[in-house]
């Protein structure tokens, strides 16, 4: 077998080095650490397998701005039944009868 040896000590200068992430992060994005269900990353990695291309975190990430804007959506049309409700309430009732003539 052939032995494998550490690469020898390099001068390497690092003055002009940043500090910081290598890979820029995307705007509008925070990297998180976050505990889900095994069964909730399997599911989208398996959605992915499915797929054949993509990523499960970007999968996950639809998952929830889908479900903001479906509240959302759902919070709008309660307020306007609310206003419609409460519009209805001040107009006096109009009777259903006939009137004989």
């Amino acid at each position: 077998m052939k032995k494998i040896v550490a690469e020898p000590y390099r001068d390497i200068d690092f003055t002009q080095a940043k500090q910081g992430a290598v890979i820029p992060l995307d705007a509008g994005k925070t990297k998180i650490s976050i505990r889900l269900d095994n069964k909730v990353i399997e599911d989208f990695r398996a959605q992915v397998e499915r797929a054949g291309t993509g990523s499960y975190q970007t999968l996950i990430n639809d998952a929830l701005v889908a479900f903001i804007q479906q509240r959302s959506m759902i919070d709008a049309v309660r307020q306007v039944i609310r206003e419609e409700l409460a519009t209805s309430k001040k107009q006096p009732r109009r009777s259903h009868r006939l009137e004989s003539a």
